[in-house]
């Protein structure tokens, strides 16, 4: 089977529209001799003449002008469907998939999700929130969000937020009951409530001051991965809750709440948004991490 250049059928198209070498050849930015010669082949792989051509004039035979008809149009389509895959460089469209754990969902990405989409209309996200850990190229996700630890060393990442840090927090009932804990290993003595990876895994519960880390193990009286439902049992004295200081603040600053052990709750650097190093970044991917730096900027100018 016979299989053309695109190049000689541009050629060719070009000739028989103009039905003159000289001023196709300017058109295509070419010496006529190579677009000459671009023809001659054509001819020649396809078996059959396709102009006749003088010194003076160009005129199509009957096989050129049934491949004018057919093939004129088709490279019009090719054209106007680079021109649009080339026009995506310039408007962000299309589903942005990313993955992320629930307190990166929760506290950092929520806020951003309805300012971004009011910027680029033509993007749809798809966030998927679960606490493993996930290939995110085999998952078939443009991004993921992670802490810096279990960042991939092949994979681009940015800052999605400022540093964060732990609290531990309890009723002032619970307080008024079991006393004040003040080092990590009181909480030995105490009633916890604490999460569980859907990896099956209970962490255990990590601390640091001044260069000394202390990790515990302390008994759970409540085991939940839900938010809601660990706030709730914290403000009703179920126990004593180590979160992200995002979920708990302004139970805290209320009172409803009492932090516990703040030398022992030292901040650390929050999560990064990730995504396989290549050279053409997905238009709406490429969006997202525009928009990530400009919120960023804005947040700190507001501190």
């Amino acid at each position: 089977m016979v299989t053309p250049d695109l190049r000689d059928l541009d050629a060719f198209v070009a000739v028989a529209r103009t039905r003159n070498f000289r001023r196709a050849a300017v058109e295509m930015r070419v010496s006529v001799s190579s677009l000459s010669q671009r023809l001659r082949d054509l001819e020649e792989r396809l078996g059959v003449r396709l102009m006749n051509r003088t010194t003076r004039s160009v005129a199509l035979t009957e096989a050129g002008e049934l491949l004018l008809s057919r093939v004129a149009p088709a490279l019009r389509d090719v054209g106007d469907a680079l021109e649009q895959v080339r026009g995506l460089r310039e408007v962000a469209s299309g589903r942005l998939r990313i993955n992320a754990p629930p307190p990166a969902v929760d506290l950092v990405l929520a806020p951003m999700v309805g300012p971004f989409l009011g910027e680029h209309p033509q993007v749809d996200l798809d966030i998927v929130s679960e606490s493993g850990f996930v290939d995110i190229v085999s998952g078939g996700y443009d991004a993921g969000v992670r802490y810096g630890e279990h960042l991939a060393q092949d994979m681009v990442a940015i800052p999605l937020s400022g540093p964060q840090s732990y609290v531990v927090v309890a009723s002032p009932d619970y307080i008024a009951r079991r006393g004040r804990p003040t080092h990590p290993k009181d909480l030995l003595e105490h009633d916890c409530i604490r999460a569980r990876y859907s990896s099956g895994v209970m962490h255990d519960l990590e601390f640091e001051k001044a260069g000394q880390i202390v990790k515990v193990d302390p008994p759970a009286k409540l085991i939940s991965t839900n938010m809601n439902l660990a706030m709730r049992a914290a403000l009703d004295g179920a126990g004593v809750w180590a979160t992200l200081d995002g979920y708990v603040g302004e139970a805290v600053k209320s009172g409803a709440l009492v932090s516990v052990m703040e030398d022992w709750c030292e901040p650390f650097p929050g999560p990064f948004l990730y995504y396989p190093s290549r050279r053409q970044t997905p238009p709406a991917l490429r969006a997202f991490i525009d928009f990530v730096a400009d919120w960023r900027r804005r947040e700190t100018r507001s501190r």
